[in-house]
């Protein structure tokens, strides 16, 4: 398994640009794992951005250490860490 992408402690628009670069420099057939454990905001783009790597990298993709305050806000959005994985399948 490839090192963890650590995620930033603001998943924002100012920082999506860097995970979007992180993430498509991986090779396409490596399994990827995004380490929330930084993170202190969600925003709505970053969940777009995590939204459309699960759904690009399929069963291939985990999203751990995920904080109560991260998870909280997810639900804000109507979603969870379940409900993200399933954009997967």
């Amino acid at each position: 398994m490839a090192d963890p992408i650590v995620l930033p402690p603001r998943l924002d628009l100012s920082s999506v640009p860097a995970v979007l670069t992180e993430l498509t420099a991986r090779p396409a057939d490596e399994s990827l794992v995004l380490d929330a454990s930084q993170v202190v905001h969600f925003g709505a783009l970053g969940m777009q951005v995590i939204l459309s790597a699960f759904k690009t990298a399929g069963d291939r993709i985990q999203l751990i250490n995920v904080s109560d305050k991260v998870l909280e806000q997810m639900r804000w959005m109507g979603m969870t860490p379940e409900t993200i994985a399933e954009v997967a399948t």
